[in-house]
């Protein structure tokens, strides 16, 4: 009997999903504290140094091979950039003009590109059931989204440039989740890979912060410091690695529900620091949210075999 298929309910994927989800749910109002004194490019470029040395200090303690080759390290060079360099400058910007909850709920469309292009890319199969509660989700995405702006109050150029900086960062992980579904991804260390794409987001982050606002700032504050470490060690040192596991087990489009829920707990984390007030609108696409991901990973009833003999299908098109 061959062994079924990963799902999101699956135990081994269902706790590393459920704890990532938690951390970056509370990374929004931790980037909050990273804008102001510090360019945002600059900040960006602290968080994936630090995190890039905690991935690199654990390749070497549990004694992997760290030269992968120059194919993987060409595969880290594009996966470093799209993920650690444009996707977080895209969010750090973002900030800049839209508050981080709307940040955040945009950024739950992240499960479109990556169900689309999971699809093309991987072959991923799309079941009807999971496009309804997609749909639904998205829906109650919408809600959350209109509820964000009317609070915010934003004038329409600040609400265009932060919606703008947001899809475009949205874009640039999809790029990234697809990719660590491929091939030569499932072939390399999930530590050393990473050690080496967090590298080259680094450097890209820096000299993109160099040439666009000068010679690096810091701000030596506890508030800084310590949102540094937090978003470099728990929010990428061990959050990436977990969600890309995630993401090798049952595919992108899956994955993505983390972008969903996400606000849902960013909210949580504003009611309890900031004193956000939930309003029915809010209220009631988190709901629809909800219902629409029961909807999406809820187990298909097992179908009798003819045969008697079982046929495992894999999620991402590879065997």
């Amino acid at each position: 009997m061959s062994e079924q298929p990963a799902t999101l309910l699956t135990p081994r994927v269902l706790l590393p999903f459920m704890l990532v989800t938690l951390i970056w749910g509370s990374t929004w109002i931790v980037i909050t504290g990273q804008l102001g004194v510090v360019p945002p490019s600059w900040s960006v470029t602290y968080r994936f140094g630090v995190a890039g040395i905690a991935m690199f200090a654990f390749a070497l303690i549990r004694r992997e091979r760290l030269w992968p080759g120059g194919p993987a390290l060409a595969f880290a060079v594009v996966l470093g950039i799209a993920q650690f360099a444009f996707n977080f400058n895209f969010v750090y910007r973002a900030e800049q003009h839209i508050t981080s909850g709307l940040v955040a709920v945009l950024f739950a469309l992240l499960i479109v590109p990556n169900t689309l292009l999971g699809r093309v890319f991987l072959k991923t199969p799309l079941e009807g059931r999971f496009l309804a509660g997609a749909g639904i989700a998205i829906l109650g995405v919408g809600m959350m989204i209109v509820h964000e702006y009317r609070a915010a109050a934003l004038g329409s150029a600040a609400v265009l440039a932060g919606t703008a900086f947001t899809l475009a960062g949205v874009m640039s992980a999809s790029i990234a989740n697809v990719m660590q579904g491929s091939r030569i991804a499932r072939a390399q260390s999930m530590t050393v890979m990473l050690a080496w794409a967090m590298l080259f987001g680094t450097l890209a982050d820096g000299i993109y912060a160099w040439i666009t606002t000068g010679p690096p700032v810091i701000e030596t504050t506890a508030v800084y410091i310590g949102g540094v470490l937090y978003l470099g060690v728990m929010a990428s040192a061990l959050a990436f690695p977990l969600y890309f596991n995630v993401i090798r087990a049952i595919g992108p489009g899956q994955a993505a529900w983390s972008s969903v829920l996400v606000p849902i707990i960013a909210m949580g984390f504003s009611t309890a620091f900031e004193g956000y007030h939930w309003a029915t609108l809010s209220i009631a696409g988190g709901v629809v949210a909800l219902i629409g991901l029961v909807i999406a990973v809820a187990k298909r009833p097992e179908r009798p075999s003819v045969s008697g003999n079982m046929v495992s299908v894999p999620v991402d098109g590879h065997e």
